[in-house]
């Protein structure tokens, strides 16, 4: 059983960074991983992904060029490194693991979720 574990939320202030990790334990296939966020009130929305290989990646418009996804040579930690936070990032954000490709994202075709960590971007 595949199951993920995300740390790294905190509270911070606008323009400020912070990284998240994502342990996996149970990979026994070739499973994308994916970070998501879900602020109140709203969808849950697609931030990233990564291919198995950690050679590709995919990104939300919102955050091109301020987050970066990333996995170790493991594959079995991902991390989202975010920049130039926002009050708008506030959110719990979400590691996702799936057989699909890392284009596809939509919340439904990811297998397997974490938890979620707190993210609060705030003056």
């Amino acid at each position: 059983q595949v199951q993920l574990a995300e740390t790294g939320g905190g509270s911070v202030q606008p323009g400020d960074s912070l990284r998240l990790s994502c342990v996996a334990s149970g990979f026994e296939s070739s499973y994308s991983m994916a970070w998501f966020r879900q602020a109140p009130g709203k969808e849950r929305e697609f931030v990233a992904a990564i291919s198995w290989s950690g050679g590709s990646t995919n990104y939300a418009d919102s955050v091109k060029g301020r987050f970066a996804i990333s996995r170790t040579s493991t594959k079995d930690t991902a991390y989202l490194q975010m920049a130039r936070l926002q009050p708008e990032d506030t959110a719990v954000y979400y590691c996702a693991a799936s057989l699909y490709n890392y284009r596809v994202s939509t919340p439904s075709t990811y297998e397997y979720w974490g938890r979620g960590t707190q993210v609060t971007v705030s003056s």
